[in-house]
């Protein structure tokens, strides 16, 4: 079974205690356990990853490309706005890799609609809460089947 990798950057393993007007109740663990179940629906076998370290998160984006994992989710939190290593990590993957958001990170402050991975990420998918994951993962899933690798 395809393996697909569901990224998890800082901070977000306060999903559920952090400021639910924008990230919602739902813990870090319920949205692993929402992924886990629609990949094995769409026949992935998906793993979750989260840190808080920076250079963890690159070891383990390394490793990926190194296992041939099929495709990448990656919420990298704040992160996003400014890691050009985690963005050059990115880049060394040949395979899709989808960007979310819970947040609608464009109606928020004016740091968080940059993103340094744009360049590397196939697309972003914001706003959505927890329903942005899931997407990210439809969508890595098609991404997957037009290159006939799902």
């Amino acid at each position: 079974m395809k393996k697909i990798l569901v990224l998890h950057g800082i901070n977000l393993n306060m999903f559920g205690k952090r400021d639910p007007e924008h990230y919602g109740t739902t813990t870090l663990k319920e949205i692993d356990e929402q992924m886990v179940a629609l990949g094995k629906e769409l026949g992935y076998d998906v793993e979750c990853f989260q840190t808080n370290i920076e250079g963890e998160m690159a070891e383990r984006i390394h490793r990926a490309h190194q296992e041939g994992i099929a495709a990448v989710i990656i919420n990298a939190g704040a992160w996003t706005h400014y890691s050009y290593g985690i963005s050059d990590a990115l880049g060394i993957l040949k395979t899709p890799i989808v960007e979310v958001h819970m947040s609608n990170v464009h109606a928020r402050e004016a740091f968080r609609h940059l993103s340094v991975f744009s360049h590397v990420v196939h697309g972003q998918i914001c706003g959505f809460g927890v329903t942005s994951y899931r997407l990210g993962l439809l969508a890595a899933h098609d991404l997957l089947q037009a290159e006939g690798r799902s």
